[in-house]
């Protein structure tokens, strides 16, 4: 169990030297206990201490790293229940299996269609990053043969799935962490032990380092043995959460470090229940046997289905989750799921602020401006895009936040506009003197003209109307 700040305070040199960059040893120490200070920032403990408070210091939630060398996946180490209190940090993975019983070119499409389930969203690039080979043969030969054909042919196509390269090209002003065109990771589901060493001995070397799931009370020292022979984070799968935290000290027991659970109950509802009070467990009460990235599988039922039960495990707390369906359809509001909850709160995703091109406008073309909040910059270009009027979009620095927003909070202002106006030198773009605004900040029309001496036309309220206007009050 964790160590209370007092318990800590007294393994502490007492210096009260502030290098750590808190008043006093207590406050250190009562910092250290809520996981909100790093040991290694008093300069002074002693190694005798540090081996008594590495449970105080380790995260409450191990962080797990599988994947190949192109796109090494991180689950785990989250510190907080909610996303208001701070942020979460590693973004569910999102799965689709592969069942060994396929061959031939039903299973060359099966793995084709997972590789083309990539899509642009506001900017930022999401897609299936995981494939699951699943042992339904019961052979150790054919999963071996399956994951080796899975691992060589595991790679999203850049423009499946999403926007083509052109658009992608000239209208995505968002870098992605996530590149397209990096290959997926491999998951090994099985249960036999004798299947899971026969893919791991095939795929060796090519698909990085596999998730292998998985562990269950009855073969539990075999996998155990296979994952530590092979480096592998190991599944543990059990009914119960008291089940799971048994198993998982047997594995670290074993020598696994790397563990991650896998609740099997039947109902939906149970699940969410009992997910959300091994996460109050492993944050609130640093039960370390409970202290490890989760996984989820969603299989049965239509792809409408698995979308509504997959959203909900990655809202209540599911680290991996695993589908069956390779519906476009179904997966994209999963990775949108993926996306909302794992957005930085206090960071709105943003755009570069600069100018956009949309279509190929001329010195003739419109100008307007918008601000860098990535769904209000792809709302206009879509709009502008339906009007099939070549355009200028002046995207202005706001920190993220949308016109009006931006505008009560006086992140938006006549010398905002003027100084992005001057930045990007919107006058070598067009030879006449308008600049289109949003309707919705029509109230600084008058400041902005006397700050840039252009001519400044009201737009629509609503970026909708966009169209209309372009093409009948645009002069």
């Amino acid at each position: 169990m964790a160590l209370t700040g007092l318990e800590i305070f007294k393994l502490l040199p007492k210096t009260n030297c502030k290098k750590c960059g808190m008043p006093t040893c207590l406050a250190f120490a009562m910092s250290l206990a809520q996981k909100r200070a790093k040991l290694e920032d008093c300069p002074h403990v002693s190694e005798e201490a540090k081996q008594k408070l590495a449970a105080a210091a380790a995260p409450p939630m191990r962080k797990i790293v599988f994947g190949r060398k192109d796109l090494q996946l991180t689950v785990g180490q989250e510190t907080v229940m909610f996303r208001h209190e701070e942020k979460f940090y590693n973004p569910t993975v999102l799965a689709v299996t592969i069942s060994d019983k396929l061959s031939g070119n039903d299973l060359s499409s099966r793995i084709k269609a997972i590789n083309s389930l990539q899509f642009e969203r506001v900017g930022t690039k999401i897609g299936v990053r995981a494939i699951a080979v699943t042992n339904d043969s019961g052979s150790p030969d054919v999963f071996a043969q399956v994951c080796a054909q899975a691992a060589k042919q595991a790679c999203p196509e850049p423009g499946r799935g999403g926007w083509s390269r052109e658009r992608r090209a000239n209208n995505s002003p968002a870098d992605s962490s996530t590149s397209l065109g990096t290959s997926l990771a491999l998951i090994l589901v099985t249960e036999s032990p004798q299947a899971a060493s026969a893919a791991l001995k095939q795929i060796k070397d090519a698909a990085g380092t596999p998730l292998l799931a998985g562990a269950t009370a009855k073969n539990v020292e075999e996998m155990a043995k296979i994952a530590k022979e092979n480096g592998c984070p190991l599944v543990a799968k059990a009914e119960s959460i008291e089940a799971l935290a048994d198993l998982s000290e047997k594995i670290k027991a074993a020598g696994v470090d790397d563990i991650v659970l896998c609740l099997e109950t039947a109902s939906l509802r149970e699940k969410l229940y009992n997910m959300t009070r091994m996460r109050v467990l492993s944050l609130k009460k640093a039960f370390r046997p409970l202290g490890y990235p989760t996984v989820s599988f969603v299989l049965g039922g239509s792809p409408e289905q698995q979308t509504a039960e997959a959203c909900s495990l990655i809202c209540k707390y599911s680290s991996i989750v695993v589908v069956g369906t390779i519906e476009p359809y179904a997966i994209l509001p999963m990775l949108t799921c993926v996306m909302n909850i794992f957005t930085d709160p206090q960071k709105p995703v943003q755009v570069e602020p600069k100018v956009y091109a949309i279509g190929e406008p001329g010195e003739n073309s419109p100008l307007m401006f918008t601000t860098n909040f990535s769904l209000t910059y792809y709302t206009v270009v879509s709009d502008v895009e339906a009007s099939r009027v070549p355009s200028y979009i002046l995207v202005v620095d706001t920190e993220g936040t949308s016109v009006l927003t931006a505008y009560s909070g006086d992140k938006l202002n006549e010398k905002t506009v003027a100084d992005a106006m001057a930045k990007d030198n919107v006058a070598s773009l067009v030879k006449h003197r308008k600049l289109i605004i949003p309707g919705y900040v029509a109230v600084m029309s008058g400041k902005l003209e006397e700050a840039t001496s252009w001519e400044v036309m009201v737009g629509p309220r609503e970026s909708a109307m966009l169209p209309k206007y372009l093409k009948e009050v645009w002069k």
